[in-house]
C-alpha cells in the first residue's frame, strides 16, 4: 500500500480514538437515545431544519415553487457516496458526461438545463468542477425552474444547495464501515463534542476505496475530513469556523462508443427520418464481422490515464440575533479546487466502429471493429473568494404580516486551466490501422486490452519516445469573474388566507479570459465583458387550510456570457480570439411559470407536492452565417411533476415522485455546409437550419420516476427503491450536402438519414435491510442496482455513453454513542 493511502487510514483510526473519547463522557450528559421509531424518519417537504438557508423566508409548505429537501438519513439508507448518487431519488434530474470542453464532474440537468454552475454550498456558490461527496452532508436542497433571484447567475432550470454538517449543543459520535462485492471498502466518523455550555467542535472523515462492480479496471480511491468549531451556541451570537477537504483518485470510466456517426462527409447508419445510435452492444461492421461488446469493456489505458482532484474549503460565520425576530449572518469562504486528468474517450467520429468500406484500404482498418482511444486531457485551478451578508427579519406593517431576507454578495472566482502534451493518432486520417493499433491508439471494438503498453511519442509519426507533460503554463487560458449582487426577498401573509411571496436581485457581473499566449514573451491578450442583470420572483399562495396551499409564481433566471469561467458549457465562453462578435454577446434569458399544490397529511407527517410549469429561454446562442453566433436561440419545457415524502403509518416512510418534462428545442440557429470547389470556382459556405430545431434537448429524459421506502417491524427495517429513466439524447446530426455547379449555383441534398445518438430507458431497483442489535449498534445491506441491470448513466453529445456500475452488495456495522 503507497504512503498515499496509508495517511488517511490513519486518519480514520485517529477519528475512531476521537469517537472513543466521546463515549467516554459522563453519560449524564448525553443526549437522550431517539425512539426506534424515529431511527428512519424521513424530513417532511414543508419544513427546513434550523433554517439553514436564510434566503428561504417562508417554510416549504407555503414557498411557491418546487422544492425537494433529501435528508441525511435518506442518504444514508439509499447508500450514497456522492452528490449523484443522492439525487438520483429526485426526478426530474438527469446527468450529462464530459465533454471536450467541458471538465470531469458533477453536471446535473434540471428540467433540461444544465446546472453544473449552479450548485451551492450552505447558500455559497460552488463552481469549481468536482465529484462531489457527502460524508460531510446534512441535507441537500433542490430547486426547480429559473432561480437566478436565489442563486444568482446561471440557474435556468434551478439550483442545488448542499447544506454542511456543523457543530451542535451535546455529544454524540457515529462510526459507519461499510465492505461489499468489487472490494467496497467505506469507513465515515462523524463525532460532535460538546467543550464549553455554548461551544462544540465537530469533525467529519471519510475514506473510499473500490473497484467498479461489472466494469473492468476501473477504481476509485478518496479521503476526507471536514473539522469545524462554533463558539456561542445557544447564545445570540455565534461564530463558527470550518475547513473541508477532499482528495480523489481514479482511473476514470470511458463507457462504450455509439454505434454509427453520420455527417455530410460519413455516414454509416442507416437511411431513415430519426435513426437512433445507441452505445454498441451488438453489431455487424461493414467488412462482415458480427461483434458482440460486453457491458464490461473498457477503452481506456492503465499506462495512460489517470483523475486526481483535491478541494479544499475553508468557511468563517458569524451570527446574532437582534431580539427574536431580526439575525444577521456574515460568511465569508475561500475554496481552492484542482483537477487533472488523462481520458479516453471510444472516439466513432470516423465511423470506427461499423466502418466506412467493406473492404480495408492498404493498411487502414476502415471496415469497422475498431475505436479509436481519443484523450481528453485537463489540468486546471479554480479559486474563488465570497462574502456574503444575509439579514432576516419578521414584522408586520398593519394586516400584513413580512418576513424578508436581504442581503449583498461580494466575489472573486479565477479558473486557469490547461492540458497535457501526447501524441493519440488525433493528426492521422482515417484513425486506426495497422501502425495506431500498434501504438495503442487504437483498439480492437469487441475485447480492448487496458493493460495495452502505450508510450508517448513527440508525434504521431515520430519514433522517439518522450514524458507525457504539462502544457507550459503561459498557455493556459485564465477566466476570472467579478461579482456584486444585492436582493431581497418578501413573504407577505395577507389575512388568513393569502401569502405573496416576491424577490428580486441585482447582479453586477465583470469576466476576463486571459486567451492562451503564443510564447512566453508575447503580449498578453484579453477578453473582457460587463453585465448588470435584474431577476425577480413573484408567487401568491393560497391557504384554503392551514396544512395545504395552493400557488401561481412566476421567476427569471440570467446567464451571462462566461458566467461558468470554464468550469461547464463551452458554448457559454467569450470566445478564443479578439472578434467584434465581443460586443454582440447577450445573455440568455429564461422564465419559469409555475402553478401547483402541497398538502401536508396525516398530521402533517406526509407532504404531498404537484405542480405544472412552463420554462422558455430566449437570446439563446446559436450559430448563424458567416460562421458566428446570433442570440435567436429558443427553447421551451412543458412539465409537471408530483412528490411524496414523509410518513404514512408510524412504521412506513416514503419519499419520491414522477417528472414529466416535454422540452424542445424551437430554433437551434442554422448549420454550415461547404459546397466543394469546381473548376474555377472557389468553395462556398452555406447554411441550413440546424438538426437541433424541433428536437428534444439533449440530456433529458421525457419522463423520470423515483421512489424509496422503509417498513420497520421491531428491530427489522426494510426498504427498497424504484427508478426509472425513459430515453435520454445525447446529440442530433444528419448528412445533408451542399454541391455547386460550374455557374455558382449551390444545391442543397436533402438529408438520407437524421441520427440520434441516445441511451435507453431503464428500470433500476436497490434494496437494504438492516437490523438494531443494541442501542448503539445497527448492522445494515445494501444492494444497488438489486437486478444487476445494465444500463447507461450519462449521453456525451457526440463519442461516447456512460455505463453505469453494476449489481452493488456491501454490509455495514454503524456505531453510535
Amino acid at each position: 500500500m503507497s504512503l498515499e493511502w496509508k495517511k488517511p487510514t490513519f486518519l480514520a483510526l485517529s477519528c475512531v480514538g476521537f469517537l472513543s473519547a466521546a463515549q467516554a463522557a459522563d453519560p449524564a450528559d448525553a443526549p437522550a437515545e431517539a425512539a426506534p421509531d424515529q431511527e428512519h424518519v424521513i424530513t417532511v417537504n414543508g419544513h427546513l431544519d434550523d433554517n439553514p438557508n436564510p434566503k428561504m423566508v417562508a417554510p416549504l409548505l407555503d414557498t411557491p415553487r418546487t422544492i425537494t429537501v433529501i435528508p441525511e438519513n435518506l442518504i444514508r439508507e439509499t447508500g450514497s457516496a456522492s452528490l449523484v448518487d443522492a439525487l438520483r431519488t429526485v426526478p426530474g434530474i438527469t446527468f450529462g458526461a464530459a465533454e471536450g470542453g467541458n471538465p470531469i464532474g458533477d453536471r446535473p440537468f434540471i428540467r433540461g438545463y444544465d446546472s453544473q454552475g449552479s450548485t451551492y454550498l450552505d447558500g455559497v456558490r460552488d463552481i469549481g468542477a468536482q465529484t462531489r461527496e457527502v460524508f460531510a452532508v446534512d441535507q441537500i436542497q433542490v430547486v426547480q425552474g429559473s432561480d437566478s433571484t436565489l442563486g444568482g447567475r446561471g440557474s435556468a432550470g434551478g439550483t442545488i444547495n448542499i447544506i454542511s454538517k456543523l457543530p451542535k449543543l451535546g455529544d454524540f459520535a457515529t462510526l459507519d464501515g461499510s465492505y461489499g462485492n468489487a472490494d467496497y471498502k467505506r469507513v465515515v466518523v462523524d463525532v460532535n463534542k460538546q467543550i464549553s455550555p455554548t461551544a462544540a467542535v465537530r469533525i467529519e472523515g471519510m475514506w473510499h476505496d473500490q473497484d467498479v462492480a461489472g466494469r473492468d479496471a476501473i477504481w476509485q480511491k478518496r479521503w476526507g475530513i471536514a473539522p469545524s468549531v462554533t463558539i456561542g451556541l445557544g447564545t445570540p451570537t455565534r461564530l463558527t469556523a470550518a475547513y473541508y477537504h477532499l482528495h480523489t483518485s481514479e482511473l476514470p470510466d470511458s463507457g462504450l462508443p455509439y454505434t454509427y456517426v453520420c455527417s455530410a462527409t460519413i455516414c454509416n447508419a442507416p437511411a431513415g427520418n430519426f435513426v437512433l445510435s445507441e452505445p454498441v452492444h451488438n453489431v455487424s461492421t461493414l467488412g462482415g464481422q458480427n461483434v458482440t461488446v460486453p457491458y464490461s469493456t473498457f477503452y481506456g489505458l492503465k499506462d495512460r490515464d489517470f483523475r486526481t482532484s483535491n478541494t479544499d474549503q475553508a468557511t468563517l460565520r458569524a451570527e446574532h440575533d437582534f431580539g427574536s425576530n431580526v439575525m444577521i449572518r456574515n460568511t465569508s469562504r475561500f475554496s481552492h479546487t484542482y483537477q487533472g486528468y488523462i481520458y479516453t474517450q471510444p472516439d466513432d467520429s470516423q465511423g470506427n466502429v461499423v466502418g466506412t468500406t467493406a473492404t480495408n484500404t492498404g493498411t487502414n482498418f476502415t471496415n469497422g471493429g475498431y475505436v479509436w482511444r481519443r484523450a481528453n486531457t485537463r489540468t486546471g485551478v479554480t479559486n474563488s473568494l465570497i462574502n456574503q451578508t444575509d439579514v432576516t427579519a419578521k414584522f408586520e406593517t398593519g394586516i400584513l404580516k413580512h418576513s424578508i431576507a436581504a442581503g449583498m454578495e461580494f466575489s472573486s472566482e479565477d479558473a486557469r486551466r490547461g492540458t497535457y502534451v501526447l501524441a493519440t493518432g488525433s493528426t492521422i486520417s482515417p484513425r486506426c490501422s495497422v501502425s495506431s493499433v500498434a501504438r495503442s491508439n487504437c483498439a480492437p471494438l469487441g475485447n480492448p486490452n487496458p493493460n495495452d503498453p502505450w508510450v508517448n511519442y513527440t508525434s504521431d509519426t515520430s519514433t522517439t519516445a518522450t514524458a507525457i507533460t504539462r502544457s507550459t503554463t503561459w498557455s493556459d487560458t485564465i477566466n476570472t469573474g467579478i461579482t456584486k449582487a444585492g436582493y431581497l426577498f418578501d413573504s407577505i401573509g395577507i389575512g388568513q388566507y393569502l401569502i405573496a411571496n416576491l424577490g428580486v436581485r441585482y447582479d453586477d457581473f465583470t469576466s476576463t479570459t486571459r486567451l492562451p499566449l503564443t510564447s512566453a514573451t508575447a503580449a498578453p491578450v484579453y477578453l473582457k465583458r460587463h453585465d448588470g442583470n435584474w431577476n425577480y420572483q413573484a408567487g401568491l399562495v393560497g391557504k384554503p387550510a392551514g396544512n395545504i396551499s395552493v400557488y401561481g409564481s412566476i421567476a427569471t433566471s440570467t446567464t451571462p456570457p462566461n458566467s461558468l469561467l470554464g468550469e461547464g458549457l463551452e458554448g457559454n465562453s467569450l470566445g478564443t480570439a479578439v472578434s467584434p462578435l465581443l460586443d454582440q454577446l447577450k445573455p440568455e434569458k429564461s422564465k419559469s411559470y409555475e402553478v401547483g399544490a402541497k398538502a401536508d397529511v396525516l398530521h402533517e407527517k406526509l407532504s404531498l407536492t404537484l405542480a405544472v410549469f412552463r420554462v422558455d429561454t430566449t437570446n439563446a446562442r446559436v450559430t448563424i452565417d458567416a460562421n458566428t453566433v446570433a442570440f435567436i436561440g429558443k427553447k421551451r419545457v412543458d412539465g409537471a411533476t408530483l412528490g411524496f415524502n414523509g410518513r404514512i403509518t408510524d412504521a412506513w416512510t416514503v419519499f419520491g415522485g414522477y417528472t414529466y418534462l416535454d422540452a424542445k428545442v424551437r430554433d437551434g440557429g442554422q448549420s454550415a455546409l461547404t459546397a466543394a470547389a469546381i473548376g474555377s470556382r472557389a468553395a462556398q459556405t452555406v447554411y441550413v437550419t440546424s438538426v437541433n430545431t424541433g428536437k428534444q434537448f439533449p440530456q433529458t429524459a421525457k419522463h423520470s420516476f423515483s421512489a424509496w421506502s422503509d417498513y420497520t417491524i421491531g428491530k427489522f427495517t426494510l426498504g427498497g427503491g424504484a427508478f426509472y429513466t425513459s430515453r435520454v439524447f445525447g446529440g442530433y446530426s444528419d448528412n445533408r450536402k451542399a454541391v455547386q455547379d460550374s455557374a455558382g449555383n449551390v444545391t442543397i441534398i436533402p438529408a438520407t438519414t437524421v441520427l440520434a445518438r441516445s441511451i435507453p430507458s431503464y428500470w433500476r431497483f436497490d434494496a437494504r435491510a438492516s437490523y438494531v442489535v443494541t442501542p448503539r449498534i445497527t448492522v445494515s445491506i445494501n444492494a444497488n442496482d438489486l437486478t444487476d441491470k445494465r444500463y447507461f448513466s450519462q449521453a456525451y453529445a457526440a463519442h461516447y455513453a456512460t455505463v453505469a456500475p453494476g449489481r452493488t452488495v456491501f454490509g455495514t456495522v454503524s456505531l453510535k454513542y
